[in-house]
């Protein structure tokens, strides 16, 4: 615990001395990535500590959203809400949304209830550029952030700092509900819905409940995105964002509290850093999303709990090798895939199989990373073989050594004892 609390502490700390390492354009993808937090955070309390997997959350997302941006022209940043208090509207637009689509929502599960999440993202997406009004049309609506409290908040710097301060308030006040009687009996709707109702609980008011508070938090990120950006659009409310937060929250881990965060915060600038230098960037997501969810269920925050298991168990010494195999491995077969992968892209590009017909009986060579790739020449088929071939020895040898590991357990320690853990590694 002491631990956790310390790590907390740093990361805290780190987030809040960010803003004077960064350029303005490092501190506008900090404040996409706390944002992205702040979300899949909200969505892992419906998917992850309740079992209730929704396909349209970006529709309390959008509400909320909306909501602020209203606010933010009605009031002028000033009276009752003044600017750094304008999220607020956001999370009262999300938590009537959420009690308004939770009612009929959780009266099904499973996939019929995924599917009325999704029409309710679907149907906002569809009637959002009709009702100008509302939504402002395919143009959105713009708004202007004032002054408040001695503070313009005309620089990155200090909307940072803003978004910062609503995201840890928001994250502190998720992880105390999950603490609550509230949360102990979302798990167990989880866990055994069945069973809470013979015990005498209403599951559908608990399920309505759940659903509304992450509506909330949702909403709240929602406005912070409209204090970011000064603008909401309708695009809100489309289903790749729904589909974004549910990769996010996975990829980072449903059964861990900060799981979902890291994940969010990691897919975000891996987009913001990627976007701008290959075009296959969201296929490398997709990618990464799949081999997560087939090779690693629990997800980063699960990858990390699991070495620091192993770490406290043999030692830093002992496990480095493993460790260091694994991360070669890892890279190895990651520069293979990046390597075919953007190979193949260029030559089945319309751009390159035009210069191709115009040009002589060879293939044009292909510039990649520095450097000219025959389409013809051996080499070029040889480095990402090659590249597979070391990256699966080196997963073997990893493998041997976490096996050895195991074998020479510390006197007093059972070998057998977290066997099926480690084996997820291995």
């Amino acid at each position: 615990m002491k631990t956790r609390i310390i790590l907390l502490a740093a990361g805290v700390a780190a987030l809040a001395a960010a803003p004077l390492a960064l350029s303005d354009g490092l501190v506008n993808a900090a404040i996409s990535m706390l944002i992205a937090a702040l979300f899949a955070c909200a969505y892992n309390l419906l998917c992850g500590y309740t079992g209730m997997l929704s396909f349209g959350h970006s529709a309390y997302f959008g509400v909320g959203a909306f909501a602020t941006v209203h606010a933010m022209n009605a009031l002028g940043g000033a009276g009752l809400l003044p600017t750094p208090w304008m999220p607020l509207a956001g999370a009262a637009g999300g938590l009537l949304a959420g009690l308004a689509a939770g009612w009929f929502s959780t009266q099904r599960t499973g996939a019929y209830f995924a599917m009325i999440t999704l029409a309710i993202a679907e149907l906002l997406h569809a009637i959002a550029p009709q009702l100008k009004d509302v939504f402002g049309g395919e143009a959105g609506i713009s708004t202007m952030r004032m002054p408040a409290w001695g503070l313009t908040f005309g620089s990155t710097v200090e909307v940072y700092y803003l978004t910062l301060a609503w995201v840890l308030a928001s994250l502190a006040l998720l992880y105390l509900l999950t603490r609550t009687p509230l949360g102990r009996l979302a798990l167990g709707l989880r866990e055994n819905g069945h069973r809470l109702r013979f015990l005498g609980y209403d599951v559908h008011r608990i399920g309505v409940l759940i659903f509304a508070l992450s509506g909330m938090f949702s909403g709240v990120a929602g406005g912070l995105q409209v204090l970011s950006n000064e603008s909401a659009n309708y695009v809100v409310f489309n289903t790749s964002l729904s589909a974004a937060v549910v990769l996010n929250t996975y990829i980072g881990g449903v059964h861990a509290f900060l799981g979902p965060a890291l994940g969010a915060a990691l897919v975000t600038f891996f987009g913001y850093a990627v976007s701008d230098l290959t075009q296959s960037w969201l296929l490398y997501q997709g990618a990464l999303f799949v081999l997560v969810i087939m090779f690693m269920p629990t997800g980063l925050a699960g990858l990390l709990a699991l070495t620091g298991a192993f770490v406290g168990r043999y030692g830093p010494r002992a496990v480095a090798p493993c460790a260091g195999l694994y991360l070669l491995a890892g890279s190895a077969c990651a520069a293979a895939t990046v390597f075919l992968t953007e190979l193949l892209q260029r030559l089945f590009s319309q751009d390159y199989r035009s210069l191709a017909a115009a040009g002589a009986r060879d293939w044009p060579a292909v510039e990649l990373f520095g450097r000219a790739w025959s389409p013809t020449g051996a080499l070029t088929w040889l480095t990402p073989a090659a590249l597979l071939a070391l990256g699966w020895l080196c997963w073997r040898a990893g493998s041997a050594a976490a096996g050895r590991l195991r074998d020479a357990a510390p006197a007093g320690q059972d070998p057998a004892a977290g066997a099926m853990t480690e084996r997820r590694l291995t």
